[in-house]
């Protein structure tokens, strides 16, 4: 459909703004960019609780049957989180809320947040009994290829799992409240006791349980952990309220403003785990250890993802939502902000998608191989993590132009890209995973690389497409080439030092040659950054000239 030129905030005769309004800008930027940094922090910390959850997990299940149980029962309930969750209300709730809360609205915004919360309270509790009582039905459906014992197993954990995701939802929206209000940390942190839960149920029952039993305790532990993760941030956020105030009411225009664009989102993340299902399906049609092993690779590979876009994109998009003032000025604002955030992002992403790619054995072993997860284990898990690798950079950036979108109160432009990038999916990984390896007489476990190969190449052309609209609005956003180069070049010879050490070292424990090979690499990546005058490593160095004697001070750029 063709923007009417009313609607279009792009400018072709767009001024520069006044030296009031950069310096607002520049503030605005610098509490984004600390904002990123503690979300970076919280994620991170979250992240390295759930790679320790995940490592001593790997150690008791490998990828045995009650494993691939465990893996794809969790993904069932996760519906809730993924259409109810974050990813919603940051589309939805936080660009009305932020803008109430910038334009002083005080008494508005709580009654938003009030009513948001009554809604979601309401429908998460109808969904997870149906979905306790419908858990037969669904593994079914999802899980076709399960029979017998993991069949029956894999049904108790779904039923055990839903109310845990149904607090997750709630401690979402805590989230969306903190957000707004520049809050970053706590709610990135929180997954830190949704973690700890389960590690402490793998680590008290985990060598004098069956391993069937087992999978049932952690269950209960996950399920504990959301309800901490949940009671930890409603305290703080409350307050930020000014008072919370229960209740459905659709008369305030924020609130059908927030529906309206609830559900275009919401439709989009159904299609989302339409696609997501439809890779459990195909994996559990796959050899065993498909699911288990599509997990385990998921969770280094949104590590990057969460670490990275996530804490840029979730920092951005209250900032860009409080963005007031003419068309011109909203524009050039957010163009700033969006190319700053494509530097950021890049700097980090860039190095993790050839570290995946080219030591992705190394990084697997290091996290997983212990137990019953054995080096064969580690090969299949890297083949599956190369296929992710692909899709890396453009998924990170993606997320950052959604959050543009949503900023700018458009919906439908992502739902319709995601739409397309989910049916191309879908048929590609029913090629690749299922009739490409029958096609080319190979075995059946590489259909496995299809399954993340196909979302990885997919999610460059929803990437085309989303930065190919935005220009239309608010002008060119991309990552310069010249320092595409810079980084892509820096990364490529920081891993070629480092499988030359690989491959002079001997035999250690995993964790070992983790630390010897991959520690050259980050030394290498930043070092030829730092070489090249890359903006964004000259930025993290700044923080530790104070430390320096000014004899070597003269010296630096």
């Amino acid at each position: 459909m063709t923007q009417e030129p009313s609607q279009n905030i792009n400018s072709n005769q767009t001024e520069l703004p006044n030296l009031s309004q950069r310096n607002d800008l520049e503030k605005s930027r610098k509490k984004s960019f600390g904002g990123a940094y503690l979300v970076a922090i919280g994620i991170f910390l979250s992240r390295i609780a759930g790679l320790v959850r995940e490592r001593i997990f790997a150690s008791y299940f490998g990828n045995s049957d009650a494993g691939d149980a465990f893996k794809s029962a969790l993904k069932i309930p996760n519906i809730l989180q993924n259409l109810f969750g974050e990813g919603v209300l940051s589309a939805s709730f936080i660009p009305t809320y932020s803008g109430l809360i910038a334009k002083e609205k005080q008494v508005e915004a709580s009654h938003l947040a009030g009513v948001i919360l009554s809604l979601l309270t309401l429908v998460t509790s109808i969904l997870v009994l149906l979905g306790v009582w419908l858990a037969p039905l669904l593994i079914d459906l999802i899980s076709p290829g399960f029979e017998g014992a993991k069949r029956l197993l894999t049904i108790r954990l779904v039923q055990i799992f839903f109310p845990g995701t149904g607090l997750l939802v709630l401690s979402a929206w805590c989230l969306g409240i903190l957000n707004s209000h520049r809050k970053f940390f706590l709610s990135y942190v929180a997954p830190v006791l949704w973690n700890a839960a389960q590690i402490a149920a793998l680590l008290i029952f985990g060598a004098s349980t069956q391993i069937e039993d087992l999978a049932i305790k952690v269950a209960w532990a996950l399920v504990l952990g959301s309800f901490l993760q949940f009671a930890i941030q409603l305290p703080v956020a409350i307050p930020l309220l000014g008072g919370l105030k229960l209740g459905i009411s659709f008369k305030l225009e924020s609130v059908r403003e927030v529906i309206k664009n609830f559900f275009p989102v919401l439709v989009s993340r159904g299609v989302v785990q339409i696609s997501s299902y439809t890779d459990n399906i195909i994996a559990t049609l796959l050899p065993t250890g498909a699911v288990s092993a599509l997990t385990y690779a998921q969770i280094l590979y949104t590590l990057p993802v969460s670490l990275f876009g996530m804490s840029v994109s979730a920092a951005e998009l209250p900032a860009m939502s409080s963005v007031i003032g003419s068309n011109d000025e909203i524009a050039k604002t957010l163009q700033k902000r969006l190319n700053d955030g494509l530097e950021k992002i890049a700097f980090y992403v860039i190095p993790s998608s050839v570290a995946f790619f080219i030591l992705g054995d190394v990084i697997v072993a290091t996290i997983y191989q212990t137990g019953r997860f054995s080096p064969s284990d580690t090969r299949y898990v890297w083949l599956v993590l190369a296929g992710f690798a692909i899709g890396l950079l453009s998924a990170t950036f993606g997320r950052l132009y959604s959050s543009t979108f949503y900023a700018l109160h458009d919906t439908q432009t992502p739902f319709r890209f995601a739409v397309l990038r989910i049916m191309l999916s879908i048929i590609l990984s029913f090629i690749l995973a299922l009739k490409l390896p029958g096609w080319l007489n190979i075995e059946a476990f590489w259909g496995t690389l299809g399954i993340t190969l196909s979302a990885g190449l997919t999610s460059w052309l929803e990437l085309f497409l989303l930065r190919r609209s935005l220009t239309k609005q608010i002008g060119a956003t991309r990552l310069g080439w010249v320092l595409g180069i810079k980084l892509w070049l820096s990364a490529f010879i920081g891993a070629a030092v480092s499988v030359g050490v690989k491959f002079l070292i001997g035999k250690y424990h995993p964790i070992l040659i983790g630390i010897v090979v991959l520690t050259p690499y980050a030394i290498t990546y930043l070092a030829l950054t730092w070489i090249l005058g890359v903006s964004e490593i000259r930025k993290l160095t700044k923080r530790f000239e104070k430390f320096l004697p000014a004899k070597i001070k003269r010296y630096l750029p």
